[in-house]
């Protein structure tokens, strides 16, 4: 069921302490080092997930039953901690991995028939990149701008630029594979509507 409040709840807050994502952190003190990585996570990302036209998209529907924002704050997530653990720019990919999926509308909602390249799955990219020219300029640099255009790779030929765009493209494979939890849906996952 997709939320439709504008608040964060208490599991998203908790997000961080998802066991699917646990063991990528290791030491000996790995509840501080994840309550470190959790305050410096969202120190980066809240002034765009906690604004009024990031938090529309929980009510977007994305692969299966996922929301748009919950699959967008995985990715982003997943995005950061592996910039991190590689000494890369972890703040553009926590920006580029919760932007990737900014699109205008919701999608799965949209009823007009669309040639096969015009569907979701090919044209969503560039929607989101102008999506974030209109809400966020001041994140964008060319690192984050190149991953979200390019973040469907190989569905859109074009590979990203930048090692960035690598780690959000695969973060995003990665985070959609919970669509596996509804093979009926598995279609969506590449964006594509069977009519």
């Amino acid at each position: 069921m997709i939320k439709t409040d504008f608040s964060l709840s208490k599991n998203e807050i908790l997000l961080l302490k998802n066991e699917n994502y646990d063991n990528i952190i290791i030491g000996d003190s790995m509840i501080k080092k994840k309550q470190k990585l959790n305050a410096e996570f969202y120190s980066i990302i809240n002034p765009i997930l906690l604004s009024e036209e990031f938090q529309k998209r929980k009510t977007y529907l994305h692969h299966g039953k996922i929301s748009v924002y919950d699959h967008s704050l995985k990715v982003s997530f997943l995005s950061y901690k592996i910039a991190k653990i590689l000494h890369l720019d972890y703040k553009s990919a926590a920006i580029a991995g919760l932007l990737h999926d900014f699109f205008e509308s919701p999608w799965q909602e949209d009823k007009e028939k669309h040639k096969f390249f015009e569907q979701h799955g090919f044209t969503h990219a560039q929607n989101a990149l102008e999506n974030t020219r209109r809400y966020f300029p001041e994140y964008l640099n060319p690192k984050i701008e190149n991953a979200i255009l390019r973040h469907m790779f190989p569905l859109n030929i074009k590979p990203p630029k930048h090692k960035i765009g690598w780690i959000v493209t695969s973060a995003d494979k990665i985070v959609a594979m919970e669509v596996l939890r509804y093979p009926s849906m598995l279609l969506l996952l590449l964006g594509i509507k069977i009519r």
